[in-house]
């Protein structure tokens, strides 16, 4: 147990848990936009594989890592497209629609493993990428400035989209939408065309995330690679109170548990492994239940929308 308490130790933990924040991030603030113009995307986890895969695919192929990213963001845009036109334009019950998304993603991309590459490979990810000055500072150096440029992305996009949601009149007409469609078309706003915009966002982010998997984090991809990461994305955008920053601390709350999971494996604690493992599930049963933030939820939510309805 003494071991858990060395500096090594806890730096090792913390810097763990950053990395790991990072595909949640991408999923989780996607997610966001969608929700705060009122759509409820389940497919997230769907979209996430389908966009591991595709990054991994390219890359194995190519070796190009930027090629990789776009062809994940691409992919993600489509499937994200895909759960748009179902839930806004044929007006499909969004929850029903997201898990068929789901289902979809994770099919099509177990199918797509066994055709085109059958067994377990590797590739070389991004590599970590260490920021001058900042990157020397003892113990902070190597917590939050020793990662790839993914993990600096994913940090980043959390004070953009709460700029975006906030500071612009994009923002504001996302947060019209989510709140009160009818008066937000009387205004002259274009819910669909909203709606359309931060689906497709969300979906681009969400298979970013996938290759955040696949491409930096592990450098592999086998099928269900995710294991529910989605799933877990759009339960911290509940707990976050659909606010980026607040999105962020779920994020690194249930991150830190995750590796803190894994070190107490790594250094021998003596408990059971899959108790372990159930740690960070249990955490998210526990903080989704609790209704401190329900009050913030965008009026909409789920809710299609008619003109003259």
């Amino acid at each position: 147990m003494d071991e858990l308490f060395t500096t090594a130790t806890i730096v090792g933990i913390l810097s763990s848990a950053v990395r790991l924040a990072t595909p949640y991030l991408y999923a989780a603030i996607g997610e966001t936009l969608a929700q705060r113009s009122g759509v409820l995307n389940l497919g997230v986890d769907g979209i996430m594989l389908m966009g591991a895969f595709s990054a991994f695919y390219v890359v194995y192929n190519t070796e190009n890592l930027l090629t990789g990213l776009l062809a994940a963001a691409g992919v993600g845009l489509l499937m994200g497209l895909l759960m748009a036109v179902a839930s806004v334009t044929m007006k499909a019950e969004q929850g029903i629609s997201g898990i068929g998304l789901y289902l979809f993603g994770l099919g099509l991309s177990s199918l797509l493993f066994r055709i085109m590459l059958g067994t377990v490979e590797s590739v070389d990810g991004f590599p970590r990428l260490n920021i001058p000055l900042l990157s020397d500072i003892p113990l902070l150096g190597e917590i939050f400035f020793n990662h790839s440029i993914l993990v600096y992305g994913a940090f980043l996009l959390v004070p953009l989209t709460a700029f975006l949601l906030n500071r612009t009149t994009w923002g504001l007409n996302i947060r019209a939408v989510g709140n009160n469609p009818q008066a937000a078309d009387a205004l002259g706003v274009n819910v669909q065309a909203i709606r359309y915009a931060t689906v497709c966002a969300g979906g681009m982010l969400a298979g970013i995330g996938g290759a955040a998997l696949s491409i930096s984090a592990l450098n592999i991809f086998q099928e269900n690679l995710t294991n529910g990461l989605g799933f877990i994305a759009v339960a911290l955008v509940y707990f976050g109170g659909w606010r980026p920053v607040g999105v962020l601390l779920g994020v690194l709350l249930f991150s830190f548990v995750n590796s803190l999971q894994l070190w107490l494996q790594v250094i021998g604690i003596d408990i059971p492994s899959d108790i372990a493992v159930m740690l960070p599930y249990i955490l998210t049963i526990i903080v989704v239940s609790i209704p401190f933030r329900r009050g913030s939820e965008p009026a909409a939510l789920t809710r299609p929308f008619s003109r003259g309805a």
